[in-house]
Parts: C-alpha cells; structure tokens; sequence
C-alpha cells in the first residue's frame, strides 16, 4: 500500500485502497456521458508484433467507457497498414489508424513543412502530435489519455486509473501525469529518471537556488512515464519537443499554461516494465545516451526562458554537483533494493551516472553552440490560424485511409 504523502506542490492520488477496477469503469461510464472520453496510442509497426500490444488490445476491448481510441501508427508500409486495421479491428471502441507514411498524410506533412509549421523529427513527439490534431478534428471526447504500446505489464486498470482525474466531473484537473514504480524481475529498472531527473534537478537547485520550476519538476514522482491524461482544450495550445525531450516537455508546457492546483499525478500500477534501452556508452546519438543529451538540454532551455544565464563555468558547477548527487542515490537505492529482496548492480549503476554526468556537458555544450535550436513543434492553434481548414483535412485524410484499404 502507498503512502498517502503530499510531496511537492502537485497534487499526488494514491492508491490507498487497491479498490476493484471494476467500481472504477463503472464510474467512469457514468462520466463519459458528460465527459465523453478517448485514448491516444502512438506506435510503431513492429509494437503490433511483440508480446506487449496484442495484450493491451485484448484489455482495451473492456473499456467501454471510451468513445474513441487514435492509433499512431510509425514506419509501416501499405501491407503492414492493411495488417494493423485488421490488427486492431478487434477493438469494439470507434477508433482509426493514422498511417503516418501513407501518401495522404505524408501530403499534409509535406504543406506544414513548407511553412516550417510541422515536425522536423521522426519519432513519437510527432506521432503523438498528429494523434492530437485527429483527435481535436474528430471532436469525440473532452477527456483524452494516452500511453505506450510496449507495456508488457499492462492491464486496463492503468487506463482507468490514469484517465479517472480528468474524467470525474468534479474535479477540476486539466492534466494528469501517470507514476509507478520501475520494479520488474526482481531488480529496480527507471535508470535515466532515477539517476539523471531527480540529481539533476537538485543539483540545479543548487547552482541556481531554489525556483518554483524546479520545485514544480521535483514534485513528479516519475517526471518520464508516457502516460498522461489532459482535458481536450489543453491540446489547443501545446508545444511539445519532438526529441527525447517529450515528457520534460510537457510538463514544462503545463507549468507555463495552468496553475498547480489543476494539475495532479496519480498512482497507476503496482508492477510495470516495458521495452529497455541500451546504455549506448560508444553511441552518444542512441539509446540512453541521447535520451540524456535531449533530457539535459530540454531543462537548459526551459530555465533560460526563465532569465537563468549558461557558460561553460555554469555547466562545470552543475555536473560537478550532479555528480556528487547521483553517486549518493546509488547507495540510496541500493539499500531499498536489498530491504526488499531485490537486486542493484552498483557497477552498472555508477557506468551510467558517468555517462549521464558526461552527456550534461555535452548537452550544454549543444546549448552554447546553438541557442537558435528550436526543437518544438508548433502549437495546434498556430497551424490552425496558418491553415484554417487543416484539422478538416487531416480527419478527411485519415477517413480516406481507413475507407480505402479497408475495403481492399
């Protein structure tokens, strides 16, 4: 059982009572009449076959509270999307499949690019972008989550609990963000959250003093989960990262557009794991090692918004202090790995804490070298107020698709 502490300046929902999921659906089919309720799926093809999505699919067919579910779908040619709406016809939900590389949607990209109003990055910032224009086009729902495809722990309580705080009439959430404990096969795993976030963000609070920003970002138990709930008005005026800056991204937008009090984060899963990325010690352009590059500089850029000055001086104090840190919160997880029966590579531990600690560096380095760098992706509104009729279009692109190969 959890603990019922309030830690930081967001609002945490436990799980106190490990209550039936079934009082839960119940609740939230009464929601969904005032409420009516959708989930955002970004994925890539080869997701449709490993062992994590076929499950979710199955456990998805139960919730019947949602109105519609958006699949997004990645690097999938005609045959492989002929096979995922097949794939994913067993869901009883009204949903779609956006085919991101079909010639329709890849049309519609082509024009954004043109005016410098679409993504510049493959990858899921936008998949995930594309999935919020279809889903302010299609008009179903006011709540919307959204969750990875590669939970290989997965069953429909984490989307019951995740969506229930934007879902409830009576609350007043906008957005809510999904934590969990990184705990799987007996060891804990949650490496970049637990050894490059948190002794990061301290140690700017360190070299910078404390700010409510930092405080803001210190009070999410698990700043990177994917999995996040929002009311539909919060997609109007997003602008998300479309590197491995996503999640520090979107928390930071949420900071900028709301006030604390209609934010939370919510408990979601007692066990979860999912697909793990290699450390990349060699390759500073994959796995962890640029997820910290793209983490580290997404942080650098926010405090500069906030009036925070950066030179090469400034990045030595923050690594060093980083440093410092993260070594202590290896032995700190050390000993709760061993009180609870589970196991710690302390060696692996500290191989990671010197890449992060030399991925800071390069991070800022990137920072100085080129403080133009804009990696977001514009806001629903801005491309709305350049192409009025583009989120028409996109639904009718989609539609098209659907009704094209459906058929065949």
């Amino acid at each position: 059982m959890a603990d019922f502490y309030q830690n930081g300046i967001v609002t945490t929902l436990h799980n106190l009572a490990h209550r039936p999921v079934e009082d839960i659906e119940s609740e939230l089919r009464e929601f969904s009449k005032k409420r009516p309720m959708s989930l955002i799926l970004p994925s890539l093809f080869s997701e449709l076959e490993g062992d994590a999505l076929p499950n979710i699919v199955k456990h998805l067919e139960g919730a019947d509270y949602l109105s519609e579910i958006v699949i997004g779908l990645d690097r999938a040619d005609e045959e492989q999307y002929r096979y995922a709406l097949k794939f994913f016809g067993a869901l009883p939900q009204h949903h779609r499949v956006l085919w991101n590389e079909g010639p329709r949607l890849q049309a519609l990209d082509a024009e954004l690019q043109a005016l410098n109003l679409a993504p510049k990055e493959l990858g899921k910032g936008r998949n995930v972008w594309y999935c919020m224009g279809y889903t302010l086009a299609s008009n179903r729902s006011e709540s919307v989550a959204l969750h990875d495809c590669d939970i290989v722990t997965y069953d429909r309580e984490l989307l019951a609990r995740l969506i229930y705080p934007v879902a409830n009439p009576q609350f007043n959430y906008e957005f809510c963000k999904g934590f969990y404990a990184r705990v799987a096969d007996g060891k804990i795993n949650g490496r970049v959250s637990r050894l490059l976030v948190t002794p990061l963000l301290r140690a700017l609070k360190k070299v910078f003093g404390e700010m409510e920003y930092l405080q803001f970002m210190d009070s999410f138990r698990y700043p990177l989960a994917g999995e996040f709930s929002f009311r539909k008005d919060v997609l109007n005026d997003i602008r998300i990262p479309s590197d491995w800056g996503l999640e520090i991204g979107v928390l930071s937008e949420m900071h900028r557009n709301y006030a604390n009090n209609r934010l939370c984060q919510v408990d979601i899963a007692d066990v979860y794991d999912h697909k793990h990325q290699d450390l990349s010690l060699e390759d500073d352009q994959g796995g962890l090692s640029k997820m910290s590059i793209d983490i580290s500089k997404a942080l650098f850029r926010k405090l500069a918004t906030h009036g925070k000055t950066f030179n090469t001086e400034t990045f030595r104090s923050i690594k060093a202090s980083y440093f410092r840190i993260a070594l202590d919160f290896i032995e700190t997880y050390h000993n709760d790995a061993v009180m609870n029966g589970l196991t710690l590579d302390i060696h692996a531990e500290e191989k990671a804490v010197e890449l992060f600690a030399q991925n800071i560096m390069k991070g800022g380095e990137a920072f100085l070298d080129n403080p133009m760098e804009t990696p977001f992706i514009p806001s629903w509104n801005r491309v709305i107020s350049a192409k009025p009729d583009i989120l028409e279009r996109l639904y009718e692109a989609v539609e098209e698709d659907n009704k094209e190969f459906m058929t065949r």
